[in-house]
């Protein structure tokens, strides 16, 4: 019994069922929802002071740290790096 995906990587087989792309930005956003969540919970920041650190709306962080709501702006994750101190590395190979 052959399998034509032995040896193959993974982003192919995704790419062959048609949602690399859709994967791609889950897990971004997975990434991002997270570490935001662990700098919240490490600097012992509520979801209120996080929202007007980043001058929006509580509701608006919620999406944030969705990790299934892939709708993110460049601007927002500008935003996110500024207030967290950390930084952001974007890449296209």
């Amino acid at each position: 019994m052959s399998n034509k995906y032995l040896g193959s990587n993974f982003d192919d087989f995704l790419a062959e069922e048609g949602i690399l792309e859709e994967c791609q930005s889950i897990a971004i956003k997975r990434v991002l929802a997270y570490q935001l969540q662990k700098f919240m919970q490490d600097s012992q920041l509520s979801k209120t002071v996080m929202a007007t650190k980043l001058n929006t709306s509580r509701a608006a962080l919620n999406r944030l740290l969705d990790p299934l709501n892939t709708s993110i702006t460049l601007e927002t994750m500008i935003k996110v790096v500024q207030v967290t101190g950390k930084r952001i590395s974007i890449s296209i190979g």
